[in-house]
């Protein structure tokens, strides 16, 4: 067993950039590595799968981390532990405001930390917000881009279908009355990473932000033609290119410092 290799993403020194975008479907990694140039892919264990290549010269990787936050938290962990330094979470995500347009992303500045993981770390008072570099970084790329979006506070949360069917949850009064809360706090919408990603990107000082695609499930697309809406509307993609675009603002940025 290689002594050097981090235990669970399976990866050693000089496997990654400085400079990674975290996926939580292993399946998206190959789309995202796509964006680069002369993408490899350099390891795939559990549920972490990894690609490296360059953009702008500079080397730039994407791992997957999983769904959820303990997931999440070892990835990250193991990455910094190999150098890594800016992150961004790439995924989708639950509109919460009424009026979310299905396809919208959400450039993530905080994190609702409504899971358990980020207590093992720190204090339910120390709040998970994201990078500003990287958050303005996002918003220039949306911008740019022409692609719809909104900057604002995600819920992260532990259970999947406490979100989606509430209702058959024992504790269903306590789900809804917490999910009012968040929609009248103002949060734009509902993820499983976040909130681990920013509390340890604090702890150990390195940049991380979030852009999720949005979708709002009012009604289940029934016909072919509601069916192709909604597929074109959620197309994986859009929070991609808007990742890669802020990741050359950074890389640019960066440079500029040096």
């Amino acid at each position: 067993m290689d002594q050097q290799k981090q235990h669970h993403i399976d990866l050693k020194p000089g496997d990654v950039g400085r400079y990674v975008l975290l996926p939580g479907d292993p399946g998206r990694t190959e789309v995202i590595a796509s964006y680069f140039d002369d993408a490899k892919e350099i390891a795939y264990k559990r549920e972490y799968r990894t690609f490296t290549g360059t953009l702008l010269g500079e080397k730039v990787s994407v791992t997957s981390t999983g769904i959820g936050c303990p997931s999440a938290a070892i990835a990250i962990e193991e990455l910094i532990a190999l150098g890594a330094d800016t992150f961004i979470r790439v995924g989708t995500s639950g509109g919460i405001q009424p009026d979310t347009i299905n396809g919208e992303v959400a450039i993530v500045s905080g994190a609702i930390r409504d899971e358990g993981t980020t207590l093992h770390y720190m204090p339910a008072e120390f709040p998970a917000v994201a990078d500003l570099d990287i958050t303005l970084a996002l918003r220039k790329a949306a911008q740019d881009l022409g692609q719809p979006y909104r900057v604002g506070i995600s819920q992260s949360k532990d259970s999947f279908y406490g979100q989606h069917a509430p209702k058959r949850m024992p504790v269903a009064d306590r789900l809804l009355d917490r999910w009012k809360a968040w929609t009248d706090g103002g949060a734009i919408c509902s993820e499983m990473e976040a909130a681990v990603l920013f509390v340890i990107g604090s702890i150990h000082r390195v940049r991380v932000g979030g852009v999720m695609m949005m979708a709002k499930f009012e009604k289940r697309p029934e016909t072919p033609e509601e069916i192709e809406e909604f597929a074109k509307a959620l197309d994986i993609n859009k929070p991609i290119r808007v990742a890669v675009e802020a990741l050359k603002t950074l890389i640019e940025a960066d440079r500029a410092k040096a």
